[in-house]
């Protein structure tokens, strides 16, 4: 018996490498999503980028909210540049191969920075929620330790939650096809093509997205429901607009980020179908994170200030030089 377990396992063809397939692109329309695609994608960067360094270098917006604001634009970044450059790759060559290795590398980072950032958005409901409900305790509560301590709480929680579930899939047998049919790789894709039971993995997986989820929605969901009570609590009409304009850009990141995870991964695997999941992925990766900079962060009044002061900076030297007088 053990002798034909042994043979069976000789001739089984174990797979060394994946193919992703990426989007079923027409030949003629590859370089135009290419480059519309590479456009998004440094736009991102950039528009992240900009966060990140405005935060760091205006001391008025040196405080736990943009604090927050340039972690999570940091986190954003790496996220989408784990899986957008193989994107623009498959563009240009119609599959890209990724090794075994490698592919389930990219999926662990994936996951434990998706999850990360959803973290960080109940982190960010809640210092909404004290520095407009709490006011007189913010500034005690938010301090940089404490800032720190919730950034590094959230990354160490997404690799709890997520990491467990990639490795144990990493552990299943892949001796049949390799082809992925996405653009990157997705829990969902590397289950299918799995010659093991994984349904046991599959189900832990659900679960804790579930909680990951759905956890950090009803802190959002705490959070907001008592500020909209204190917003409307408020004498001034201009103190409810203020209110609720540092939160609208907020629920609108909330909306887009829950509403395309909820679609892609709460759903029974029955039902599931691929291709509207590479959509709705291809929102997560380069539609959110595009729009992130510009509805999070560069339509505040705050950031506008401190934009016109740096470039009112940067200008001002070369003004003077082009002036002076010539010897």
């Amino acid at each position: 018996m053990e002798q034909l377990m042994a043979e069976e396992t000789r001739n089984r063809t174990w797979v060394r490498e994946f193919v992703l397939e990426g989007f079923p692109v027409a030949e003629h329309l590859r370089i135009l999503f290419f480059l519309m695609h590479l456009l998004a994608y440094l736009a991102s960067i950039m528009g992240n980028t900009l966060i990140i360094s405005i935060t760091c270098v205006d001391h008025r917006l040196q405080t736990p909210m943009y604090f927050f604001l340039s972690t999570y634009s940091f986190v954003e970044c790496c996220f989408i540049t784990t899986v957008i450059p193989q994107l623009l790759a498959i563009f240009l060559s119609g599959r890209q191969t990724i090794s075994f290795v490698a592919c389930f590398t990219q999926a662990l980072v994936v996951f434990v920075l998706g999850a990360t950032v959803f973290f960080l958005l109940a982190v960010l409901s809640l210092d909404r929620y004290l520095a407009i409900c709490k006011p007189l305790h913010y500034p005690t509560i938010m301090s940089p330790r404490m800032c720190f301590l919730l950034v590094t709480v959230c990354l160490v929680l997404g690799f709890l939650f997520m990491a467990g579930p990639v490795v144990m899939l990493s552990q299943s047998s892949y001796c049949g096809p390799n082809v992925i049919p996405h653009f990157f790789c997705d829990f969902g894709p590397l289950a299918n093509l799995s010659c093991s039971d994984t349904m046991s993995v599959e189900m832990l997986f659900f679960n804790l997205a579930l909680i990951v989820l759905f956890g950090s929605l009803l802190v959002a969901i705490f959070a907001y429901s008592n500020i909209v009570v204190t917003i409307v609590g408020l004498p001034s009409a201009r103190e409810r607009q203020k209110a609720f304009s540092t939160c609208s850009s907020h629920l609108i990141v909330l909306s887009l980020m829950y509403g395309s995870c909820v679609f892609i991964y709460m759903k029974p695997k029955q039902t599931s179908r691929l291709d509207t999941n590479r959509e709705a992925a291809l929102v997560n990766m380069v539609v959110t994170p595009l729009l992130n900079p510009v509805i999070y962060t560069l339509r505040n009044k705050q950031v506008h200030q401190a934009l016109r002061d740096a470039l009112s900076r940067v200008q001002l030297p070369r003004y003077h030089r082009s002036s002076a007088p010539s010897l």
